[in-house]
């Protein structure tokens, strides 16, 4: 299973090319046009030679993660988080390190000796490590440099009822339900992008979106579902088996409203269901991608998962093919003549 193999990959940022061969193996026989640009982004073409419209569709490939920064006498290493992590998660924690994926356990000092404040708060990163198993710092760099990345060491697993359990699920999932659609033939040029860097500073889709200039872009993400018992229901984001996400508002964007009803539209002539993001929180890549050159109006649509950010994320396999759904049907007769593009 695709997703499986790209949940269980290692692609903190900076560091996808694990993810990055996956993804071009899978595709390269099914699209017209394949590249890699500088900055690390897949940019795969269907339908190159058609005329008119041009639509973007991105996932990207990173995964929140660590970065060595020093490597101590005794041999355990300090670290940094590359994107957004939550600290409380992490002693304890089975991590790869490196090309070579050096199997490590993120340390502190043990419970027994933590003093009574201490034990009420969480424990700051600059007092975690990660232990290799080294006896010291010349043992430790036999294997490990300063500057290589970690990620979680977790297993996809396919759980009863319909759901999966893994990593990363934000945004293999968008990368799997990417990479399976260059099966179709679209209705208009389309660019399948898989980019680098999302998780700190929505780095590699800015400058494809700038090499493309595409008429419309989507990004296709794994958002957070939050229904779960320390919330109200009146504070869940999204929920799990209620369809695609679709964002209306987030940190960084505004969806434009003309997607935003196409892509409501052919939800519900296909008998898909969906359910709207309801909160403002976070970003992604379509962020930066509708302020790039003169404008590209971009909307988002995502797939549900609880505990995003962390090394064991649970979606909905309903939800997976549904989102899968919904953006196939956008790539059939989308939108030739521009008039997405007409605003009152």
């Amino acid at each position: 299973m695709l997703l499986k193999k790209l949940s269980e990959a290692a692609g903190a940022s900076s560091r996808e090319n694990e993810v990055r061969d996956i993804i071009r193996a899978e595709i390269e026989d099914r699209v017209d046009e394949m590249r890699v640009d500088v900055m690390g982004n897949i940019i795969a073409t269907s339908g190159a030679d058609k005329e008119g419209t041009s639509l973007m569709l991105a996932a990207h490939m990173d995964e929140i993660g660590l970065m060595v920064t020093d490597i101590k006498e005794n041999g355990l290493l300090s670290f940094s988080a590359l994107g957004g992590i939550d600290q409380r998660i992490l002693v304890s924690k089975v991590v790869e390190v490196g090309e070579d994926k050096v199997t490590g356990v993120i340390g502190s000092k043990a419970v027994h000796l933590q003093k009574k404040s201490e034990r009420k708060r969480p424990i700051d990163m600059d007092n975690l490590y990660i232990d290799i198993g080294a006896e010291s710092k010349k043992e430790a760099e036999k294997n490990i440099s300063r500057g290589d990345t970690a990620v979680f060491k977790s297993d996809f697993k396919e759980l009863n009822g319909g759901y999966f359990t893994g990593k990363a699920f934000d945004d293999r999932a968008g990368c799997a339900i990417l990479s399976e659609l260059t099966s179709i033939d679209p209705e208009v040029k389309t660019h399948f992008v898989f980019t680098v860097q999302e998780e700190v500073g929505l780095r590699g889709s800015r400058q494809a979106a700038y090499d493309l200039n595409p008429d419309f872009a989507v990004a296709v993400e794994a958002t957070t579902a939050a229904d779960v018992p320390e919330n109200d229901e009146h504070r869940y984001s999204t929920e799990l088996d209620e369809g695609p996400a679709l964002t209306i508002q987030d940190r960084k964007l505004i969806s434009d409203r003309l997607l935003m009803q196409e892509l409501i539209r052919r939800a519900e002539e296909s008998n898909i269901g969906y359910q709207f993001r309801r909160t403002a929180e976070g970003a992604n890549d379509a962020g930066v991608i509708h302020l790039t050159r003169s404008g590209i109006p971009s909307a988002v649509v995502s797939v549900p998962s609880r505990y995003i950010h962390s090394p064991h994320g649970l979606m909905s396999s309903d939800d997976y093919e549904d989102t899968k759904k919904l953006i196939k049907n956008l790539l059939t007769n989308f939108d030739k003549e521009g008039k997405l593009k007409k605003h009152d």
